[in-house]
C-alpha cells in the first residue's frame, strides 16, 4: 500500500511538472527565466555521440577500425533515405512533428499503467527522449532518469530542428551486437551501405531498436522478420506504401551477410596508435610538461595523455597513414618465409627517404596485434651498423679526407679495452674504403678516438635515439657497444640522411588526422636538420654502395641504379643487421632472439641479407 501511494505521489508531481511548463510558457518573462535556468543546468555543447575511428592506408583504404565501447558510423541528413525516416516516425513516434519533446497523453497512459503494475513497464518515449537517453548514456528505468530525460528532450527541441533531431536519432539508436546507428547496422548485417539497401532490408533493420535483445537478427532472425512484416503492414495501413508493394516486401528473401571488423596489417597499425599518442602529446603540450616533470608528476601527466587519446578516439577521427599495402605484404612475407626454419625473431622497416614516410613495418614473425612490436620497441645493440653514423661520416666531415685515404687496421688498445677485428687478424694500413666495406673494428675505434667521443656523439643528436645517453660515451660505441641500444625504426630512420644529401627529417607513419567532418585537427611540425655536408654524404654513399657490391653485404646485391648498405653483427652473434638504401627507399632489417643468445649456427645463411634483398627488389 505504501509503495503504491509513493507511485501516486510521483505521478502527481509529474503532472505538476507538466502544468508548470504550460503555465510558464504563458508568461514571456517567466519563459526566459525558465529557459535560462535550463541552459545553466543543461549544456548542449557536450552532447556528442561516440563514433568509430579509422586508420587508412596511403590509398585511402580503411585498414583498421578503432572501436571504443561501440561501433558507430554517422550519416548526414541528406544520406538518410526519407523512406526510413517515415518508418521510424510511424513505428516509434507518430506525433514527432507535433510535440515539443514529449507526448503528454502517451506519458499519462504509461504512468497510470506503471502505477497499476507497481513498476516501470511502459515508457512512452518520443524520438527526442530516446535521443536524449543515448546522449545521457543512462538506461536505468527510474523516475529520476525519466525526469532528467524530459529536461534534455525539452532543450533539444528548443535548440535543434526536427530534422536535426531525427538525423541524430537514426545515428544514435542501438541495433544489437555492438552496432549503433543505421549505417553501422547496414554494414554489419548486410555488408553494404544504407544507400544500397532495399526497402525490405531497411525495414528489417528498423525492426531491431524497439527491443535489441528480442529482435537480435543473429539469435532471433524469425522474430525480427515477424516484426518487419508488422511494420510493413503499418506502412500500408498509413498509405506510405501500397498493398501490392507490402506483399512484395514481405516476400523479399532476406539473408544476413555479416561483416567482420576491418583490422589489417597489425604490425603497422600498432605503431600508428603509438605515434598518434606522440602526436597528441606534441600538439597538446604534454611533451613539454613531461620534460621537466618529477616521476610522480609524469605518472599523472601520462594518465591525462591516455585519457586525451581515448577521448579523441570516441570522436570518430580518421588517421591517414603512409602505409603501402603492397610493400607491407612483401616485407612481412619475406621475413616470415626466411625465418620460418629458424628459432629466431626479426623486424623490418621501409621508409620513403624523400617524403620521410614510413611505408611498411614488420614487428616480428607471424605478428599478432599489440604483441611486442620489435620494429620500434626492441632496443638492440647495433653492432657495426652504427659505424656510418657515429664514426665514418663524422670523420670525413671533420677531416675532409677522401675514402681512399689511409687508416691503421692493426692492433689497438686503450687502457684495458683492446678490440679485435672480426677475423682476428691485423691488417696494417688500409684505405678508409677497405676498412668500411669489410667492417674492420680497430680502425673504427681509432677514428672515434681521433675525432673525440663527445664530438662524434653530437652527430647522433639530430636522430634523437631514445636510449642513447652519456652512459654510451666510450670507445666501444664505435663498434656498437651501447648500454641499451637502438630500435630498427630508429636506425633505419637515421640512415635516410644518406638519401637526402646529409639532411635529416624524422620519418612518420601518420600523414594527417581529421575529425568526423574531414577537417584536419593536428599535424607534425618536424623540421629538416643538416647533419653533414653534401660532399661528406656523397663519400658515404660510395662506401655504402661498395659494401653491397664487394663487401660484407654482397649477398644482398642485385642490379640497381643505386644500392648501398651496412651490415652489423654484435658480440657472440646475438644480432644481425643490415640497413641501406636505394634511390627511393631506406630499408632496415634486424634478426635476433628476444632473449639474446648466439645465432652463430645460422650466420652462413645470412637471413638478414636475404630478407633485405627481397624487400628491396621490385
Amino acid at each position: 500500500m505504501v509503495k503504491k501511494r509513493s507511485y501516486i505521489i510521483i505521478g502527481i508531481m509529474f503532472c505538476l511538472f507538466i502544468c508548470m511548463i504550460i503555465a510558464v510558457a504563458k508568461e514571456k518573462k517567466q519563459l526566459v527565466s525558465f529557459h535560462a535556468y535550463l541552459e545553466k543546468k543543461i549544456s548542449m555543447s557536450n552532447l556528442q555521440l561516440e563514433e568509430t575511428s579509422y586508420i587508412k592506408d596511403k590509398n585511402n583504404q580503411i585498414i583498421s577500425e578503432i572501436q571504443t565501447s561501440i561501433h558507430r558510423k554517422s550519416l548526414t541528413e541528406e544520406k538518410i533515405p526519407n523512406f526510413i525516416k517515415q518508418v521510424f516516425i510511424l513505428s516509434e513516434d507518430q506525433h514527432f512533428y507535433e510535440h515539443k519533446g514529449f507526448d503528454v497523453p502517451s506519458m499519462g497512459r504509461a504512468l497510470f499503467a506503471n502505477i497499476e503494475s507497481q513498476s516501470i513497464e511502459q515508457g512512452a518515449s518520443t524520438i527526442t527522449q530516446q535521443l536524449a537517453r543515448n546522449y545521457l548514456k543512462s538506461y536505468n528505468k527510474t523516475y529520476n532518469r525519466k525526469l532528467q530525460e524530459l529536461f534534455y528532450a525539452y532543450e533539444l527541441e528548443r535548440k535543434r530542428t526536427k530534422e536535426e533531431i531525427l538525423t541524430d536519432y537514426v545515428n544514435a539508436i542501438y541495433f544489437a551486437n555492438g552496432m549503433y546507428g543505421l549505417e553501422a547496422a547496414a554494414e554489419f548485417y548486410f555488408d553494404d551501405s544504407v544507400a544500397k539497401l532495399t526497402k525490405a532490408q531497411l525495414i528489417f533493420l528498423a525492426s531491431i531498436p524497439n527491443n535489441p535483445t528480442v529482435y537480435n537478427p543473429i539469435h532471433h532472425f524469425k522474430q525480427t522478420k515477424k516484426r518487419q512484416e508488422r511494420l510493413i503492414d503499418l506502412l500500408a495501413a498509413n498509405n506510405i506504401i501500397s498493398k501490392k508493394e507490402s506483399i512484395q516486401l514481405k516476400k523479399e528473401k532476406l539473408s544476413l551477410t555479416l561483416k567482420t571488423e576491418t583490422d589489417l596489417y597489425p604490425d603497422y597499425t600498432t605503431y600508428v596508435e603509438e605515434e598518434l599518442k606522440q602526436l597528441i602529446a606534441e600538439n597538446y603540450g604534454y611533451t613539454k610538461k613531461l620534460q621537466n616533470a618529477s616521476d610522480k608528476e609524469k605518472e599523472i601527466i601520462e594518465k591525462q595523455l591516455q585519457q586525451e587519446v581515448a577521448d579523441l578516439y570516441k570522436k570518430g577521427i580518421t588517421i591517414q597513414t603512409a602505409l603501402l599495402p603492397s610493400i607491407q605484404q612483401k616485407a612481412v612475407a619475406a621475413l616470415n618465409k626466411t625465418l620460418a626454419p629458424y628459432e629466431t625473431e626479426g623486424a623490418a622497416v621501409v621508409i620513403d627517404q624523400h617524403t620521410h614516410q614510413i611505408l611498411a613495418l614488420v614487428a616480428g614473425k607471424n605478428y599478432k596485434k599489440h604483441d611486442f612490436n620489435r620494429s620500434y620497441q626492441a632496443y638492440r645493440q647495433p653492432g657495426s651498423a652504427i659505424k656510418p653514423l657515429l664514426v665514418y661520416a663524422p670523420y670525413l666531415e671533420e677531416t675532409k679526407k677522401g675514402i681512399y685515404s689511409q687508416v691503421n687496421a692493426g692492433a689497438y688498445c686503450s687502457g684495458s679495452y683492446c678490440p679485435k677485428n672480426y677475423s682476428g687478424k691485423n691488417y696494417g694500413m688500409v684505405t678508409i674504403e677497405n676498412a668500411f666495406i669489410h667492417s674492420y673494428n680497430t680502425p673504427a675505434v681509432r677514428i672515434l678516438d681521433t675525432i673525440g667521443i663527445e664530438k662524434a656523439f653530437t652527430y647522433l643528436q639530430p636522430f634523437q635515439f631514445q636510449h642513447v645517453s652519456e652512459n654510451d660515451y666510450h670507445l666501444s660505441a664505435a663498434v656498437g657497444g651501447f648500454s641499451s641500444g637502438i630500435t630498427p625504426l630508429e636506425l633505419t630512420d637515421a640512415y635516410t640522411t644518406f638519401g637526402n644529401d646529409g639532411t635529416y627529417k624524422k620519418a612518420r607513419a601518420i600523414l594527417s588526422v581529421k575529425d568526423a567532418n574531414g577537417k584536419e585537427i593536428m599535424k607534425w611540425k618536424d623540421k629538416s636538420i643538416s647533419v653533414w655536408s653534401e660532399q661528406t654524404n656523397e663519400k658515404m654513399r660510395q662506401l655504402l654502395k661498395h659494401t653491397v657490391t664487394s663487401g660484407t653485404a654482397k649477398k644482398a646485391y642485385f642490379p640497381s641504379t643505386y644500392l648501398g648498405g651496412k651490415t652489423g653483427t654484435t658480440n657472440n652473434y646475438k644480432d644481425y643487421w643490415i640497413v641501406g638504401l636505394s634511390n627511393t627507399q631506406t630499408v632496415g632489417v634486424w634478426v635476433g632472439r628476444d632473449q639474446p643468445s648466439s645465432l652463430e649456427a645460422i650466420e652462413s645463411q645470412s637471413p638478414h641479407l636475404h630478407i633485405w634483398k627481397q624487400i628491396m627488389k621490385r
